[in-house]
């Protein structure tokens, strides 16, 4: 078995968390509020005052953050485009009543 450092175990970890959480539609919207408040507060994990230091962990979060909403975007785009080629499309969809249509 292979051992890992504990702080790669974490980040892994909440790497993957982040990742199924923004693909889950209930939840994408509180977490990237919540990311996005968490940029703009000063009091976070390495404060922002520490020259450097201090913008490693905004700069992490960030990355994170638009390359797992480029990949939803992404997904959608994908899901989009194969349902217009299968020829499913919210028109296929209506109901029309033909019997309360008057042709008089």
């Amino acid at each position: 078995m292979k051992k890992s450092f504990p702080a790669k175990a974490f980040s892994t970890w909440m790497l993957n968390w982040y990742r199924n959480s923004i693909r889950h539609p209930k939840y994408r919207w509180w977490l990237i509020t919540g990311t996005l408040v968490y940029l703009l507060n000063p009091l976070d994990l390495l404060p922002d005052t520490l020259p450097l230091v201090g913008w490693i962990d905004d700069g992490l979060i960030t990355t994170v953050l638009v390359a797992e909403v480029a990949q939803v975007m992404s997904d959608r785009l994908k899901n989009q485009r194969s349902n217009r080629s299968a020829g499913i499309s919210k028109s296929d969809s209506t109901v029309v009543d033909v019997q309360s249509i008057s042709l008089s």
